[in-house]
Order: C-alpha cells, then sequence, then structure tokens
C-alpha cells in the first residue's frame, strides 16, 4: 500500500461537505451557548462557549484519525480541527467577559 500523500488527490467535495457541516453545528453550539451567557450572565453558559469550540476541535482531530486510518482525504478534517481550536482560543475570554 501506497502512503506517499505528497501524490495523493485531496478533492473529496463529500468529505469537505461533511467537514463544513460538521463545524457550523459546531459553531452554532457554541453560538447559543454565548446567547445564553449574554442573556442569563451566567458564567457557566460562557464556559460552555470554548468548552464546547474545544470538544468539537478534539472530536474533528479523532475524525482525521479515522479517516487516515482508511486512506481517506484526512487534510479536509484537520483543517476542521484547527478552525475550531483557533475558535477555541479566540473565545477563551468568554467567561470572564460574561461576569
Amino acid at each position: 500500500m501506497d502512503r506517499n500523500d505528497v501524490e495523493k488527490s485531496w478533492h473529496d467535495p463529500a468529505a469537505f461537505r461533511a467537514a463544513v457541516m460538521y463545524v457550523v453545528s459546531v459553531v452554532v453550539v457554541a453560538g447559543l451557548a454565548f446567547a445564553a451567557a449574554v442573556i442569563w450572565h451566567s458564567r457557566i453558559a460562557g464556559i460552555l462557549v470554548p468548552l464546547s469550540l474545544f470538544a468539537g476541535g478534539i472530536g474533528a482531530f479523532v475524525q482525521t484519525y479515522r479517516v487516515w486510518r482508511i486512506a481517506g482525504t484526512w487534510p479536509i478534517w484537520q483543517g476542521a480541527g484547527w478552525v475550531l481550536l483557533g475558535l477555541f482560543l479566540l473565545c477563551l475570554g468568554v467567561p470572564v467577559a460574561v461576569w
């Protein structure tokens, strides 16, 4: 089995669509937690914003590993994981801002 990733074609619209839907759904959950934090001035709801983004990023990296094991287009899921972890870092101040 050839594992040379440089020569592979990373074009997979179905995997890209699945990764985008995953990222959008995680961001929507984080947005709902943010709305709850702003409305109720709840630090617990504020903590859920970065927590949901972190859990979503870890979930995307787990999916990256699973797709890599079956020799699929894993860089798409790796990109989704990095986007979610980047958003996690940006949202770390939400619990403090709500208080």
